[in-house]
């Protein structure tokens, strides 16, 4: 069923689920504020029903939190979930990523080279803050993607986008506060040319840094979101100068 054919109720929801979804990555609702159907209703100007079948959408992706009879509120952010989920996002990544170079034909490498060239090319036309622009965030999300799309695994697919939009809006919360950005239009030629060359060792040592440093970004930019003002906290690196915790001072 195509987009004009479908029931205005059907594309409604869909409207409302994304532009929730957006608010919530951006932090235009932020984390841990409740969700009270009255404003929210006046907010988006759809149903009580529209909202419900959005919300339940949300919860399933870990974006809202259901509170039995007490409603909903946006997921909270702490930097134990941020460990855990960059632990788990490498886990997974990584696996795709090493059946993907095991099964990926022409077509697989053509598509990771003409993302890559799509990014490269916004990048420059955009200027200095191309990363705060949702066009990026959209074409940076297609070239992960396409890295790990010859895995001939739905499930595993799957459970890697979800652990994606929850990264996401990590780094969304960073970058509105960075001052500057790293070069990752060099890491990501590194990573394209390593997987499209099936150099399996150096590709996923590459993914694994390039996951582990934006993780390291968000706790150094955006970490006074995770913690009372009045709470003093620090980074604390493993012996490979990773970020292992944040500890309190």
């Amino acid at each position: 069923m195509t987009e004009t054919s479908r029931p205005k109720g059907e594309t409604r929801a869909g409207d409302v689920l994304h532009r929730m979804r957006q608010d919530i990555v951006g932090c235009v609702l932020g984390p841990g504020e409740r969700l009270r159907f009255e404003a929210l209703r006046e907010r988006y100007a759809v149903s009580f029903s529209t909202l419900r079948e959005a919300l339940s959408c949300l919860v399933a992706e870990e974006l809202v939190l259901a509170q039995g009879q007490r409603g909903f509120i946006v997921a909270p952010i702490s930097i134990d979930d941020l460990n855990d989920l960059t632990n788990v996002r490498v886990l997974v990544e990584r696996e795709a990523l090493r059946r993907a170079m095991l099964r990926g034909d022409d077509a697989w490498e053509a598509a990771i080279i003409a993302t890559f060239h799509r990014m490269e090319r916004f990048q420059r036309r955009a200027g200095n803050q191309y990363y705060l622009d949702e066009e990026w965030s959209t074409i940076h999300g297609a070239f992960h993607l396409s890295l790990v799309s010859a895995c001939q695994s739905p499930n595993l697919l799957q459970i890697r986008e979800k652990l994606f939009a929850r990264a996401h809006r990590y780094r969304r919360m960073s970058s509105q506060f960075r001052t500057s950005w790293r070069e990752k239009d060099v890491e990501h030629k590194s990573i394209m040319e390593t997987v499209v060359a099936r150099n399996k060792g150096e590709a996923l040592a590459l993914i694994d840094r390039h996951i582990r440093e934006t993780t390291e970004n968000v706790i150094e930019h955006a970490g006074h979101l995770f913690a009372p003002s009045s709470v003093g906290w620090q980074l604390a690196r493993d012996d490979n100068g990773r970020v292992s915790d944040v500890v309190t001072k």
